[in-house]
């Protein structure tokens, strides 16, 4: 898997080393594979077992791995609905824990809204950009 990854995934199309891929998805899925605990560092053994782990992987980024684009939910429950009932659920918890100890709280609650869109890689102000941060 490792040599496989390597060669077909995190090489940029154009044969350089360092320079980023114009495929950014799949740049930032293999870095989340890659960092995940149990991902092993000496790579598979087999083809069959390195499908196995990127199944289970699979999963857990689906159906357990909290987004935080996403505000803390997983994208099985924005794409089934449920997102919406659980931040309703977390904004009423919120106001709760601020009515009741409002010195805690030194401005409004978090934004607990779905985003329209969710960006792999944002534009960056152009200032900033041109900048090089």
């Amino acid at each position: 898997m490792r040599t496989i990854t390597r060669s077909r995934v995190n090489r940029p199309l154009d044969g350089s080393i360092h320079t980023r891929s114009i495929n950014a998805f799949a740049e930032s899925a293999f870095k989340t594979l890659k960092y995940r605990p149990g991902f092993p560092a000496d790579g598979f053994a087999t083809l069959a077992e390195a499908q196995d782990w990127v199944q289970q992987f699979t999963e857990w980024y689906n159906h357990e791995h909290r987004h935080s684009a996403l505000r803390y939910v997983t994208p099985s429950q924005r794409h089934n609905g449920e997102a919406k009932g659980i931040l309703a659920q977390r904004r009423e918890v919120f106001e709760a824990a601020k009515q009741r100890h409002p010195e805690r709280w030194s401005g409004d609650i978090r934004k607990l809204s779905l985003p329209d869109v969710v960006h792999l890689n944002p534009e960056r102000d152009p200032v900033l950009q041109a900048a090089g941060f």
